[in-house]
């Protein structure tokens, strides 16, 4: 009768354990639904798993499409110590024979394993270890990685039974918070192309030398969750770009640059006019103003067969990949940005075609009415000399006739000026002035700008636009580089050539460093028949000269 108890009390027990266990299974698979949010699911089945088989340390490693781990989520270990012991895992070791062979995997002591890869300095002593994979359809989604049993043992059957269980809940759960992410991510970048639209069409069209692109950079920038967001146009008929937009903590460095960005990668969204993802940002923009290891997403904005440019995000590593949802509405983004912009031109060309109509019907009243009448006024008054014998009064009379016929001279100026007025551009002058102000936003003092000559009398359009790019480019390099605090910019035109000089009181340098910003410039000097000097010293600073015939 004893035994008979003894063995029922055992088999209670047993009962009650299984019990358990299948209420923490339940339990957590019930915790797995309570967000969709896939940050919050991924560290919800690593939680339930370490209290589902007691599991002092756990983790959730997602396989990149590199067959690395992209992703690498822990529980037990914490911040403090997660930072002295630097990186997260990339695969290595006995977690790459997991993506390699994905198969429950148990093992009495991790550090003896044949593929084991050590442990890096400060990181806590696991020795039980077992993993299992996470299959999302069929596929394998990532791992999960079980250490440190609670009192000392091994992982037993049931352990891994119960893990496989979750792991399997998990995958459903996985696939879900993937699918809502996506489905979220994707209307997030719909509701950005309908507000940057909205916004270029609307009156709140931002004002200033950018158009509106720094604006649709940031909203880029805010919506990829990258780091830097650049927005290139193309620069004359030369294969340059100019940054004409920017966003994020550099963007002030990038502003009004100008480069080739000749990559294969980029080159190869110019000619298909499809989005792709360049895993090294840094050797596709050639410049120490990105991450070291950021991931770039070039987006082509073209619209009705009209190239505008090139949109580029540029993502830290650490905050992983671009998705394909990234790609895919990014290049909806990057049709909506050139639609918009297409839209807000044809649009400022109307209001400009309805001013010049005024003016046109301004200029036809002052001819056909006002200079009529004022040349009959004129006519009369002269008439009435044969009626007067006075000396003063005949020189009143004469008086008020040279007053009216003046008065006509200035009022035909007048209408040839209204009619020449709907051809003209934006004055040079101007558009310099906001090409410095451009260049120097993120300068703590505002430089000295010159002009001087007939600059506004410069029609050709060519040599409008190179002037405009020696003064980016030259103010860009001395803001960049000088680490000057005074710089003088000076725009002249003097006996049929420009001027345009920039000078700094910065470091200098002794011999000069070819670089695509002094190499771009003296090509712009050749291909007008100009010239092109620097020079510079340790204590005198730095000098640029740039000339070209106009006129």
């Amino acid at each position: 009768m004893d035994e008979l108890l003894t063995d029922f009390v055992d088999r209670a027990g047993e009962l009650r354990s299984a019990q358990q266990r299948m209420q923490g299974l339940l339990n957590a698979v019930v915790a797995l639904a309570e967000d969709l949010s896939l940050e919050a699911v991924l560290y919800r089945v690593v939680n339930s798993a370490c209290r589902l088989v007691d599991a002092e340390y756990g983790a959730l490693g997602v396989i990149g499409s590199d067959r690395g781990l992209s992703h690498f989520i822990t529980v037990g270990i914490e911040e403090d110590l997660a930072r002295k012991i630097g990186p997260l895992p990339t695969g290595h070791g006995v977690l790459g024979l997991l993506i390699r062979d994905p198969k429950p995997l148990r093992l009495h002591d991790l550090g003896q394993h044949p593929d084991a890869y050590g442990f890096p300095q400060h990181h806590p002593p696991m020795k039980s270890f077992l993993g299992v994979p996470i299959r999302v359809r069929d596929v394998v989604f990532g791992n999960l990685y079980l250490t440190q049993k609670r009192g000392g043992g091994d992982f037993t059957d049931e352990d891994e039974e119960l893990a496989e269980a979750l792991a399997a809940a998990a995958g459903v759960a996985i696939e879900n918070a993937r699918l809502y992410d996506d489905a979220r991510r994707r209307a997030a970048w719909l509701q950005a192309c309908m507000d940057v639209t909205g916004r270029m069409m609307g009156d709140e069209v931002p004002d200033g030398h950018d158009g509106g692109l720094d604006m649709i950079a940031a909203r880029a920038l805010q919506e990829s969750g990258s780091a830097l967001a650049l927005i290139l146009v193309p620069e004359g008929t030369s294969s340059l770009f100019r940054v004409a937009g920017a966003a994020g903590q550099a963007a002030p460095e990038w502003a009004g640059r100008l480069s080739s960005f000749d990559s294969a990668e980029v080159g190869n969204v110019l000619a298909t006019g499809q989005a792709t993802v360049v895993e090294d940002a840094l050797s596709a923009l050639g410049d120490g103003l990105v991450p070291a290891d950021g991931r770039l997403l070039v987006i082509d904005l073209s619209a009705r067969g009209t190239h505008y440019g090139l949109l580029l995000l540029v993502r830290e590593r650490s905050a992983g990949t671009f998705s394909q949802t990234d790609v895919e509405m990014g290049s909806v983004f990057g049709s909506h940005v050139a639609l918009a912009l297409e839209l807000g031109r044809a649009h400022r060309m109307r209001e400009q075609l309805a001013v010049f109509t005024d003016r046109d019907r301004i200029a036809r009243d002052l001819h056909d009415l006002v200079i009529q009448r004022l040349f009959a006024a004129g006519l009369s008054i002269q008439s009435l000399r044969r009626l007067i014998t006075s000396d003063a009064a005949a020189t009143t009379l004469k008086n008020v006739t040279a007053e009216l016929d003046e008065t006509i001279r200035e009022l035909r100026n007048t209408i040839y000026s209204l009619s020449d007025s709907s051809l003209e551009k934006e004055l040079l002058s101007s558009r310099v002035l906001q090409a410095v102000r451009s260049a120097a936003q993120s300068l703590r003092f505002v430089p000295r700008l010159t002009l001087t000559g007939p600059i506004d009398a410069i029609r050709d359009e060519e040599t409008a636009s190179n002037i405009l790019a020696v003064v980016t480019e030259g103010l860009s390099n001395a803001v960049r580089h000088s680490g000057a605090d005074s710089i003088r910019v000076s725009v002249a035109v003097d006996d049929g050539f420009v001027y345009v000089a920039v000078q700094d009181n910065g470091t200098g340098f002794n011999e000069t460093v070819p670089g695509n910003g002094l190499t771009n410039m003296q090509h712009r000097a050749d291909k007008l028949g100009g010239t092109f000097e620097v020079s510079s010293s340790p204590d005198n600073g730095t000098a640029l000269t740039w000339t070209a015939p106009v006129f």
